[in-house]
């Protein structure tokens, strides 16, 4: 069962889409102060060529899965460089082994995929608006780091641990 609901996930982008400016800078504030990791993979991007105007679309979707989570109630934990890692490896693992497989077994292999994504929403979010931002964009070499980033952040959300308190 997903820890972010259809319904957290459409308050948090209903929300995003009526903030002003000044509130969408104290959000990266927030964003910045309680999941640096997360926020870093979007700073990162300036490294490899990425222009400002394409970090924003990151930087959107950031903001509507941070929004997600606090509508989802659960407290939490920082999401680790550790973590970061982690999910990009098993991410680009998905991806090169779905490479080298036919038209019909790669289709497969990405239905079973989303699918069984522990956050399917937030998958089904994110995915359809690269799709729409890839259709309105001069592709360029850099926007791969974009999408791998996007999925990153999906996939850390998705994966990272809860801890439970015990009484």
């Amino acid at each position: 069962m997903p820890r972010i609901t259809a319904q957290h996930l459409a308050r948090a982008i209903e929300t995003l889409r009526t903030m002003t400016m000044e509130r969408k800078t104290a959000l990266a504030d927030d964003v910045f102060q309680q999941q640096p990791t997360l926020f870093g993979s979007f700073l990162v991007l300036t490294r490899f060529g990425v222009s400002f105007e394409k970090m924003e679309f990151l930087l959107e979707r950031l903001f509507v899965c941070f929004l997600a989570m606090r509508q989802s109630g659960i407290q939490w934990p920082r999401i680790t460089e550790d973590e970061l890692d982690k999910q990009a490896a098993r991410f680009s693992a998905t991806v090169s082994f779905a490479d080298g497989m036919g038209p019909a077994l790669a289709g497969q292999s990405l239905s079973e995929y989303t699918t069984g994504h522990p956050e399917p929403h937030l998958l089904a979010y994110v995915t359809t608006e690269m799709t729409q931002w890839l259709a309105t964009v001069q592709p360029e070499e850099s926007d791969k780091y974009v999408m791998l980033a996007a999925m990153n952040i999906v996939n850390c959300i998705a994966h990272v641990p809860l801890h439970v308190v015990s009484r």
